[in-house]
């Protein structure tokens, strides 16, 4: 008897083509920042002098780029390529995926428009303002209808693993998206968020941490269940494995983001649980690191010569290095030490610049000879390639290791006498300046890797002839047959929309367990009657600190340890920030902690700290902002802005927007009339003074206590 007739399909390799080109002009402009943000921290004038380059600006326009346009195009060349070939099917609809990618480059591109103009919501890896995340919603539904459309019109009856991750990923991106964004707009680029406070810093480390997760961790590991054995040729090692590794991680991973805030005003429990499942994660994610490594039994002669399989094992051994690391990070012992330190940086970047970065150059090798149908132009560029990058990573991350170490323990460093050692907060900076001269230097050394790509891939497509379509062919999928004994997962894995709910169940878990009872149980955020609402004057140049990005080197978040509470002053409490929106609480300190910098200093020490830093602070590596004095600030928004956080529960009286204006003027004329008696001439309107009346309150709602300091 004759076997099914086989049915003819092609598979569309040009929406692979520009994606793959989209990561490689990303990446370049992506890595291309970060070195400009690198040389900042020791070369502050490197920002030209406008607020448009100053490191809190491009700061967060570096980490959008790398991650959601160079990894984000990356992950979805990959996807366009593998998932037709995995499910013997052409993606559902290229209209589609012609929308998905043309969307995808508009959102990068209003990124990189609004990030340096300062419109910012200041939610790390979350910044960009309303309609631009109504925007990430269509688009990225749009990806994943057309990856449904395309399971469901498959020829292979069973989903490969690599499927389970991307489904996994498109499932729990949206989710923690969409929850993530929720906000009140005040007007078409100014919104505020829909959480203050602590229940802010929990809703957007769930975001935070499980972006990183399930945004730069699980597609990737589905790349590499494809990838890595094709560039191998070897079978996955272990089918069962790749079971565990898969569900015990998207269920586990949901929980940890609560590790990003130890010592801080949550909730203890919360604190609890973060810190317990990220001391778990360690078993999935080495198993996800052990499964790939022992793909290659047998074709380690292989990695001697062919660099696709060089970056490959880096990749996964970065992964699993960051993956360690990782759960270290969380024990609230090593925390104390490494938190809002280079540290946090350099761990973020093993990930980066060794697990996507590096897997993404090999895909990208292993990729564009098939299409051009050719082989490589160079092996011998490639592989020097890889050896800049990896020792540019070594480079950027070893002096950051050094840096946190130095730092956290000068900073916690008590005399004989009972006084801290290192009072001031500069001394430490200037120790850790060679530190980041080595990483911008690891910085460099990568980007010339990345250069050293391009031109390989130019002239690899310049020698071989692209195949737009590739023709394939398959018999139709018969319909199912129950068979006897079959293996309870291999009948999930035939089911594409029953296997999606499951992963979904999977991830809500731990995000209603942990989410829910923080916003709904009133204890967890313990209010403080002392506690008002920022004045009209505060809460502009609240949001004026949210634009130029200071959070990016500045906390407002003093931990209960003695070192903190010497030297910045009465540790935080949750109910100082019940109309924080969004929080503050930063995760990084290139500056010492402000929460309780108000009334530290008097106005024409903030005027002129702020004009130039090292007037103030001798030493210091902050940029001038010089331009505050001269900038008008618009205040014609306050009305919307005092009503929509009345709308919000900040309790503001009905028609105070009528009287916002003037009692703004009121608290203006008094700093400018403090700022005249120093010899320092500025009208009411500048920015400086909104700037000023925000610092002068930070921390000021509580009584400050110095007899005794828990």
């Amino acid at each position: 008897m004759s076997g099914p007739s086989l049915e003819q399909f092609s598979y569309d390799n040009k929406i692979v083509k520009y994606f793959g080109v989209a990561t490689i002009a990303w990446g370049l402009v992506g890595m291309l920042v970060g070195l400009i943000v690198a040389i900042q921290l020791f070369l502050p004038e490197a920002n030209l002098g406008n607020p448009y380059t100053t490191f809190g600006r491009i700061r967060p326009l570096h980490t959008n780029a790398v991650i959601f346009a160079f990894v984000g195009n990356a992950i979805f060349a990959g996807i366009y390529y593998s998932m037709p070939r995995l499910l013997k099917a052409p993606m559902w609809n290229k209209n589609l995926s012609w929308f998905h990618f043309w969307g995808w480059q508009l959102i990068i591109l209003l990124a990189a428009i609004t990030l340096p103009l300062g419109i910012t919501t200041s939610k790390e890896y979350a910044e960009l303002e309303w309609p631009i995340d109504i925007l990430i919603a269509v688009v990225w539904v749009a990806f994943g209808a057309n990856m449904i459309g395309t399971l469901l019109t498959r020829r292979e009856k069973h989903m490969y693993v690599a499927i389970w991750f991307y489904l996994a990923s498109f499932v729990t991106v949206a989710v923690l998206h969409i929850f993530n964004s929720l906000a009140l707009p005040v007007s078409f680029l100014k919104s505020y968020s829909a959480y203050a406070g602590v229940q802010d810093a929990l809703v957007q480390w769930w975001y935070g941490h499980n972006a990183v997760a399930f945004f730069l961790t699980t597609p990737f590991l589905g790349l590499m269940y494809y990838y890595l054995p094709k560039a191998a040729n070897r079978p996955v090692y272990s089918y069962k494995l790749s079971i565990v590794h898969f569900w015990s991680l998207i269920f586990l991973y949901i929980w940890a983001g609560p590790h990003h805030l130890l010592y801080t005003a949550l909730p203890e429990w919360a604190q609890v649980l973060g810190v317990i499942f990220s001391v778990m994660l360690i078993a999935p994610s080495w198993g996800g690191m052990v499964n790939g490594l022992l793909t290659l039994r047998g074709a380690w002669d292989k990695v001697r010569v062919d660099p696709v399989l060089k970056f490959m094992v880096v990749a996964v051994t970065a992964y699993g290095m960051a993956t360690f690391e990782g759960p270290m990070l969380s024990l609230k012992n090593v925390n104390a030490i490494a938190h809002y330190t280079d540290w946090i940086v350099g761990h973020v970047h093993i990930g980066g610049l060794g697990w996507n970065g590096f897997f993404t150059f090999a895909m990208l090798y292993w990729l564009w000879p098939k299409m051009w149908r050719t082989n490589l132009y160079s092996t011998k560029l490639a592989t020097t390639h890889f050896w800049l990058g990896t020792i540019g990573i070594i480079f950027y991350a070893l002096p950051l290791y050094v840096s946190a170490l130095t730092q956290s323990l000068m900073l916690k460093e008590f005399t004989e006498a009972g006084r801290l050692a290192y009072p001031n907060f500069i001394e430490t900076v200037i120790q850790i300046v060679p530190m980041y001269i080595l990483r911008a230097l690891g910085g460099l050394l990568y980007l010339t890797g990345a250069f050293l790509l391009v031109y390989n891939m130019i002239m690899t497509a310049k020698q071989g002839k692209f195949v737009a379509e590739e023709a394939d062919e398959a018999p139709a999928l018969a319909p199912h047959v129950e068979e006897k004994g079959e293996f309870w997962h291999r009948a999930w894995e035939r089911k594409p929309v029953f296997f999606t709910l499951l992963a979904t169940v999977a991830i809500l878990i731990g995000g209603i367990i942990e989410i829910i009872p923080t916003i709904l149980v009133k204890s967890n955020v313990p209010t403080i009657t002392s506690v008002q609402p920022y004045t009209p004057l505060e809460l502009q140049g609240r949001d004026l600190y949210i634009s130029h990005g200071c959070v990016g080197c500045h906390s407002q978040m003093i931990r209960p340890f003695r070192s903190e509470t010497e030297r910045y002053g009465e540790y935080s409490k949750a109910g100082e920030y019940v109309y924080d929106r969004p929080f503050l609480w930063g995760s990084k300190r290139s500056g010492p902690d402000l929460h309780r910098v108000g009334g530290k200093y008097p106005d024409s020490w903030h005027y002129h700290h702020m004009m130039d830093p090292t007037s103030m602070s001798p030493g210091s590596l902050m940029p001038a902002y010089d331009w505050m004095s001269t900038n008008i600030m618009d205040h014609s928004s306050l009305p919307d802005k005092i009503s929509t956080l009345r709308s919000l529960g900040v309790p503001y009286p009905e028609g105070y927007e009528a009287q916002a204006q003037a009692d703004l003027y009121v608290q203006a004329d008094g700093i400018v009339k403090n700022l005249k008696s120093a010899g320092i001439e500025v009208v009411p309107d500048s920015e400086i003074v909104a700037l000023i009346a925000y610092l002068q309150r930070l921390g000021t709602d509580i009584k400050k206590t110095t007899a005794s300091n828990p």
